[in-house]
């Protein structure tokens, strides 16, 4: 991945896959703008890397034009777009709802990757087209029980991902995602204990696999990321269209 002289901008890239990625971009050529909501975390990830850290809420709908806005501004361009911010849910969505919280997930993982898309195209066309990568994740791919919220939000990304590519292909901006599985990151840390001897992904496994999609992944390609796999397209199957069209009813003169 040669990313001389090109500019991104990764959102939760204060810790984690987000930071992960930030190294990854940085060692490739890029500079790198750095959203967060941790402000002191993104200004010392940036800071390492003469980045520019924008602290802000994703969530807020005016956030990431301004993030957008703030990184061409110091860059003089935009390339390269990590929708990486996410949380979980902490409920089931279930048998209990909390509202508020809610609200965040759906604001934080869904929300932030319309807007970020939506603030970032008018850039990338300036720039003569781009890449926007939306961190979602294997339950974006199959039902995780555990978590039906976050389920619903990482299912929602993945649809809206496979949507717009197509819209925006044409213009040399391709859009995708990247779906990993259970990673050892501040994401999973409260429940880390729970996972036993089961192999659990690094930041970097996932930052390589954002790394191969930048370079090579076609238009509206979801990448699965598993522990001891080579991350890869997942193949989505076809829904069956209708067996028989129905056929239209013949009018006669005794219809009129």
């Amino acid at each position: 991945m040669d990313l001389s002289g090109k500019v991104a901008l990764v959102t939760g890239g204060a810790s984690g896959i987000g930071a992960a990625a930030v190294e990854r971009l940085v060692a490739a050529g890029a500079q790198v703008a750095v959203a967060d909501r941790d402000a002191d975390g993104a200004a010392a990830v940036a800071g390492r890397h003469g980045g520019l850290a924008l602290p802000g809420d994703v969530t807020d709908p005016a956030a990431m034009p301004a993030a957008v806005a703030a990184t061409e501004e110091r860059f003089g361009r935009l390339d390269v777009v990590l929708l990486n911010a996410g949380v979980t849910s902490g409920q089931s969505g279930i048998t209990d709802l909390d509202v508020e919280a809610y609200r965040r997930i759906v604001g934080v993982n869904l929300d932030h990757v319309v807007f970020g898309l939506n603030a970032a195209v008018p850039a990338l066309r300036r720039a003569g087209g781009g890449h926007v990568v939306a961190t979602a994740s294997l339950a974006g791919l199959v039902a995780l029980p555990g978590d039906a919220l976050y389920t619903a939000t990482k299912h929602a990304v993945v649809g809206y991902v496979r949507a717009a590519a197509p819209t925006l292909a044409p213009e040399g901006i391709r859009v995708n995602a990247v779906c990993p599985g259970f990673a050892d990151t501040p994401l999973i840390a409260n429940a880390k204990p729970q996972f036993g001897e089961f192999p659990l992904l690094t930041a970097d496994d996932v930052a390589g696999a954002v790394a191969d999609i930048i370079e090579r992944a076609e238009p509206g390609e979801c990448w699965f990321v598993q522990p001891g796999r080579e991350p890869a397209p997942y193949g989505f199957r076809g829904v069956p269209g209708p067996k028989n069209a129905a056929k239209p009813p013949e009018v006669t003169w005794a219809d009129h």
